[in-house]
């Protein structure tokens, strides 16, 4: 299943709160109401670490570089990218996210070559 991935930091102004707050009430039935979303996820990153295989550079802890990231499972590359030129997605999401909430953010998309489910 493809996904939309969106690393993503939020304004200087904003509280994560009130973020998280528009995310349920908003971001989220507005993206899962598109014919290409299947489900959404949106995390909250509370730490991370680096390193560099190829120089030899062992894992240390360090301060991720989006605070925030955003999962979207899609039907299709295709449907995702007729929904993300609708209306709903041009003139109801984008602009309010960007205006209002959104800082610095990158955007990748992807076809899935691994998923595994743990019985645990």
């Amino acid at each position: 299943m493809p996904k939309q991935i969106v690393l993503y930091n939020l304004r200087d102004d904003v509280k994560d709160e009130d973020y998280i707050k528009w995310c349920h009430e908003f971001i989220g039935p507005l993206l899962l109401g598109l014919n290409s979303t299947r489900s959404l996820t949106v995390l909250k990153m509370v730490g991370g670490r680096k390193w560099n295989g190829q120089r030899g550079e062992t894992p240390q802890e360090t301060k991720a570089p989006f605070k925030f990231i955003g999962i979207v499972d899609v039907t299709s590359k295709e449907e995702w990218m007729k929904d993300v030129a609708s209306e709903a997605y041009q003139k109801d999401f984008f602009p309010k996210f960007f205006s209002k909430w959104g800082a610095d953010s990158y955007a990748i998309l992807g076809d899935e070559v691994y998923y595994g489910q743990s019985d645990q």
